[in-house]
């Protein structure tokens, strides 16, 4: 999230696409709302179904499940049509102006450059800029070529024209369905705030699951990027690329790393191409360039350091220069596996014979429940912490398991008693990156305990055992660093010190002169080393406990700038600052685009940037140095165009059909899905066709009466929202002869799902490429464990046995959101 939620009352309009906030994130909702009480802004909509967001809006389009590039990439032909953009933050601020490789071609057939048919992969060789020293290797050479004029045909925005010249209206109701009238309206809207290049006003976009669960989510979510750099949002009050996380922690526990392919604070994991510390730096550290007319601070560069201190506070004295920082004690895995192949691996293969699942419901979240049943039965055994008995715990009571099969599941399962978030401190990070500390609410009830102190003994104890018996590789558990009061029991208090980092030697600031003791926390990131006199945890939160003490506990609810800024309460990472790239609010000389919102901006007497919010930049450098505002970077401009490795299948978003969609891709039939789209071919991984009798687009939805799986646990909870349904159109209702409340089978090539029908007018019928499509809503929240289930014996399958196993390239996330199922009224017994 660029922005935060206080500063979504900034903005003049919004566009929400792929996002349900007001049902899925209703608190932060009330900024939205506030800025159409206080600024009047606009609400526009773009969903599937009529949400609960939709009925706050000022224009709601529908369209189909899954089409959301043709959508906005519609938006983005229309700005560039209509000369929507400030041609100052285009030059500048973007690489709108860099040449392109000659040998690069955009996907007019569905395929960009360098396709290889027989490793069904890109050679991305072309997907670079233009270099003034031809021959010289790399992501980025010293100097790119450009044209400021915008003109030269080879020019990043003269091929983005190119390249979105076919999402014409026409081509948008074609593919999405929504009515060329109604998209056209909405275009007019969000992108004519830039009318005349004008940058008084700013758009928000807001977006959530609904884009990131697709084949192409990575894609979805670039293509809205594009749209916000194109028309200047980015970086301004009111404006940016909004990600709403569901979880009062996703923001956190992705910071920390939950993520197979990071290492805390977004440092890339290292692979077994990396030989060497020297090598996996060299691999993942971006050059240092200067691109025409602009110094570039790249922050990246400083990956060095952030690594060498994450690795002496993961090993302390263990860690040194002449070992490598103990480089040789980190994982690297292979190119390949990771969280979604996993049940695959643990199905086919006997090399994985244990599993930890703490904090998550796997069997009930991961793609094809079949799948995932026969990954889990595979195991010698299974630990699972939970606050409740879940699908996970007890994944041999699903209701396709014959009592043969039970008997022959030699899974050894051990539930260990977990609390609630609600019965242990520690910070929350919420999709504003703000680390906001919260006390406990309660003790954990009976034997629960919290999870620090469930893994603390399981390391424990697992140490004492390499201690006692040796065993192969020893060094990374036996070296550990452990330091907590009570090691049995560390503290939150000791993890958020431990992640903020503290200086190891007595350090001295030579810009400052400003010095700290050995022992003392780490004001910030800058005081980071690489030379191993420094240890954190997480550089992205360092500065969030301080040698003054905790900033997360902060509670100063003060706003003097009335920019939603409350600079003194608890602590958003990075450096505090909550607008991300806010060099970009002012123009070239330095001064805010809008004064009525401003942000940062330079003063010229003292010469350094100031303002309400933390400058994102490099403080002292004056205006005419040109420094690029998109510091993380190593171009110091925001990219419409992504060059080389940054993604794996196009440099620019390219709409592809679902795995499993009603038609064949108007754009290139030819090509119809993502040529490096992830399909397995295992024995549960099959798909359907639209031809087979598959007459609806499916997407899973989640409702604010449930939190996700826990609460059906809950009797309030369950008591507002009983029991499974599927949401389905009139016109389906009467097509397949359904009443409201009867049950309906919802199948798909992998399975089926039993639910009683909602019939509600929320979700209309779409033409999509001159076919009637029907669109139906499936609550992700119910399994064959709970209150809910016991009470009503009619939730007893899950929405995951119906859900495709493919899955994006980039990040492979399941494609949740759009897939082909049948719906017909069920009229067997419920058992």
């Amino acid at each position: 999230m660029t922005n935060s939620w206080n500063d979504l009352a900034n903005a003049d309009i919004f566009l929400i696409i792929g996002a349900n906030p007001a049902e899925n994130h209703p608190c932060g909702y009330k900024w939205v709302l506030e800025a159409k009480r206080r600024r009047n802004a606009r609400i526009l909509v773009v969903d599937p179904r009529f949400t609960r967001t939709a009925v706050t809006a000022d224009r709601y389009v529908a369209l189909r499940a899954g089409s959301d590039i043709a959508f906005v990439g519609g938006l983005i032909r229309y700005a560039i049509e209509n000369g929507y953009y400030n041609r100052d933050y285009l030059v500048h601020y973007t690489n709108a102006s860099f040449l392109v490789d000659e040998q690069f071609k955009l996907p007019v057939d569905g395929l960009f450059s360098g396709f290889q048919p027989d490793k069904n992969d890109y050679d991305r060789t072309s997907w670079n800029y233009q270099s003034k020293t031809p021959g010289r290797p790399g992501i980025l050479p010293a100097q790119v070529s450009a044209d400021p004029s915008l003109q030269h045909p080879r020019c990043v925005f003269q091929l983005l024209k190119q390249q979105y010249d076919r999402y014409t209206p026409e081509m948008v109701e074609r593919i999405t369905g929504a009515p060329k009238s109604e998209f056209l309206r909405v275009a007019a809207e969000f992108t004519g705030i830039r009318a005349g290049g004008d940058m008084k006003k700013t758009g928000s976009l807001i977006y959530s699951l609904g884009w990131t669960h697709h084949e192409v989510g990575t894609q979805m979510i670039r293509c809205g990027a594009v749209l916000q750099l194109l028309l200047g949002n980015v970086g301004r009050p009111g404006g940016g690329v909004n990600a709403l996380r569901g979880h009062g922690n996703v923001q956190g526990a992705t910071d920390i790393a939950v993520s197979f392919d990071n290492l805390p604070g977004y440092i890339r994991q290292p692979n077994a191409e990396d030989l060497s510390f020297e090598k996996w730096m060299a691999r993942i550290t971006p050059g240092g360039t200067k691109a025409p007319g602009t110094e570039s601070f790249n922050y990246w560069s400083n990956t060095p350091k952030f690594a060498v201190s994450l690795m002496k506070a993961l090993f302390g004295d263990a860690a040194t220069r002449e070992n490598s920082w103990a480089f040789d004690y980190l994982a690297k895995p292979p190119a390949g596996p990771n969280w979604w192949s996993l049940p695959e691996v643990l199905a086919r293969e006997k090399t994985v014979h244990g599993l930890f699942c703490f904090g998550t419901n796997l069997y009930a979240l991961m793609a094809s429940a079949h799948r995932t049943f026969a990954g889990l039965k595979g195991l010698d055994w299974l630990v699972v912490c939970e606050i409740f008995p879940d699908e996970t715990s007890e994944f041999w009571k699903a209701p396709h398991v014959s009592a043969e099969e039970m008997k022959n599941i030699g899974t050894t399962v051990y539930r260990l008693p977990g609390c609630s978030f609600a019965e242990k401190p520690g910070t929350m990070v919420n999709s504003s990156r703000m680390l906001e500390w919260r006390e406990a609410a309660a003790l954990p009830p009976g034997d629960s305990k919290v999870d620090l102190q469930i893994l603390a003994r399981i390391f424990l104890d697992v140490r004492a055992l390499y201690n006692a018996e040796g065993g192969k590789f020893p060094e990374p558990i036996r070296n550990l660093t452990w330091e907590y009061a009570i090691p049995e029991r560390p503290s939150a208090e000791e993890l958020a010190k431990e992640l903020n980092g503290r200086a190891l030697q007595p350090l001295r600031d030579p810009a400052t002169g400003d010095t700290l003791r050995a022992g003392d926390q780490l004001p910030g990131f800058a005081w980071i080393r690489d030379d191993g006199t420094t240890a954190a945890g997480c550089w992205i939160y360092c500065g969030s406990w301080t040698q003054a003490g905790a900033q997360t506990k902060r509670r100063d609810p003060s706003d003097p700038s009335g920019l939603g800024i409350y600079p003194n309460w608890a602590w958003t990472w990075p450096a505090n600052r909550k607008i991300l790239y806010n060099r970009a609010s002012c123009d070239l000389s330095g001064k805010p685009w809008d004064s009525t919102r401003a942000l940062v901006w330079w003063n010229a007497k003292k010469g350094v940037w100031e303002g309400p919010d933390i400058p994102d930049f490099k403080a002292t450098s004056p205006p005419e140095e040109r420094m690029g505002p998109f510091i993380m970077n190593p171009e110091g401009v925001g990219r419409l165009f992504t060059p080389v490795n940054a993604l794996l299948d196009g440099p620019f978003p390219e709409h592809y059909e679902p795995i499993e969609g009603p038609i064949a891709n108007p754009l290139h039939p030819s090509q119809s899905t993502n040529p490096l789209g992830k399909k397995p071919t295992g024995p549960f991984d099959l798909f359907g066709t639209y031809s087979q009798g598959y007459n609806a687009v499916a997407m899973t939805i989640r409702m604010t009466e449930h939190y996700h799986f826990w609460t059906k646990n809950n009797p309030m909870n369950v008591l507002l929202m009983p029991e499974p349904f599927v949401e389905i159109s009139p016109e389906m209702a009467s097509e397949i002869r359904v009443s409201p409340g009867n049950f309906v089978k919802v199948s798909s090539a992998r399975g089926y799902h039993i639910a009683r029908a909602m019939v509600t007018q929320r979700l209309k019928v779409l033409t999509v490429d001159g076919k009637r499509v029907y669109q139906v809503g499936i609550p992700f929240n119910w399994g064959f464990r709970g209150i809910s289930e016991d009470a009503h014996r009619t939730a007893r399958t899950l929405v995951n046995n119906i859900t495709p196993t493919s899955c994006d390239v980039n990040v492979r996330t399941p494609e949740f959101k759009s897939f082909l199922v049948k719906v017909e009224k069920f009229e067997g017994s419920i058992a």
